[in-house]
């Protein structure tokens, strides 16, 4: 008796396999791919300022830039002129590199969670195509099992006829 189940691979598992774990590199490839020319220009341009935004030298070189005009703002006198400087100029330019090497610490945090989802996936992917197998054996097996009780009742229905 062969067995009835027909296994077919879910098409999630070919493109799963193609695109990898879920990090930021791999999106980013994956969106140069696509798109119009001047959609992927803006990606990489956008992509690319971050990159060099988003690092403490960014960060030391702001703070020099903001420190030019304290002087000018010190010499006002004016109180509203110095909190102005404060948070419209320094905080501004020297915390958003800050934030964005924060930002890409946790990111990496998060694509080493990824990596991680996905070798775990994979590996159950892999176990579950082990038992599949383990199963389709089972089955010809019991199918062996099945045609030769088959075999011996049809003997013994011979056997008591006589």
């Amino acid at each position: 008796m062969a067995s009835q189940f027909k296994y077919t691979e879910n098409p999630h598992q070919t493109v799963r396999q193609e695109r990898g774990p879920a990090t930021r590199a791999n999106i980013g490839k994956r969106k140069n791919n696509e798109g119009s020319a001047v959609a992927r220009f803006n990606l990489r341009l956008g992509l690319g300022i971050t990159n060099r935004v988003g690092t403490m030298w960014a960060a030391y070189i702001f703070c020099a830039l903001a420190l030019v005009s304290l002087p000018g703002a010190l010499a006002s006198g004016n109180t509203v002129v110095i909190i102005g400087w404060v948070a419209q100029t320094f905080l501004q330019l020297v915390l958003l590199p800050i934030i964005i090497v924060g930002q890409n610490i946790q990111a990496k945090a998060a694509d080493e969670r990824a990596i991680a989802t996905y070798n775990d996936a994979d590996a159950i992917l892999h176990d579950s195509k082990q038992i599949q197998e383990h199963l389709s054996q089972q089955d010809a097996a019991i199918g062996d099992l099945l045609d030769k009780v088959a075999q011996l009742e049809a003997k013994l229905l011979k056997a008591g006829e006589k």
